[in-house]
């Protein structure tokens, strides 16, 4: 229970940076919020994967590698999407690095949550 308490506070934590990056008066600009779909389509390798890998002891799946590679893929991309904004100045920096600091906190909170969660003990997030 403290796993769970811990981990939706930080992800509250995470989403707190991400609106101040948006909505402060100095900032005002909403663009960073399209960081949202990352969060939403991080995970979802990982449970395809989990579904189509069969449970052997090997040490490595090619279906777990490439939803390794796609994960990746997804997590760079969510920051390199302000770095491109702000760039291009559709976005201050200021903006960007909350931005940022708000990715950091929250992919840090879904990989807690497969850590603590994924085991597959009767306590395990496919219960969820």
């Amino acid at each position: 229970v403290t796993a769970l308490v811990a981990l939706s506070f930080s992800g509250a934590i995470g989403l707190t940076f991400l609106m101040l990056g948006c909505a402060l008066e100095y900032y005002g600009v909403y663009w960073p919020l399209f960081v949202l779909i990352f969060y939403f389509i991080c995970p979802i390798p990982h449970f395809i994967a989990k579904r189509v890998s069969d449970d052997s002891d090997a040490a490595s799946s090619a279906c777990r590698e490439l939803a390794y590679f796609f994960t990746t893929g997804i997590v760079v991309s969510a920051f390199g999407f302000p770095i491109i904004l702000a760039r291009v100045e559709a976005i201050k920096w200021g903006a960007c690095g909350l931005v940022l600091a708000g990715n950091a906190v929250i992919f840090l909170t879904i990989l807690g949550f497969f850590l603590v969660f994924g085991r597959g003990d009767d306590f395990s997030w496919e219960q969820w």
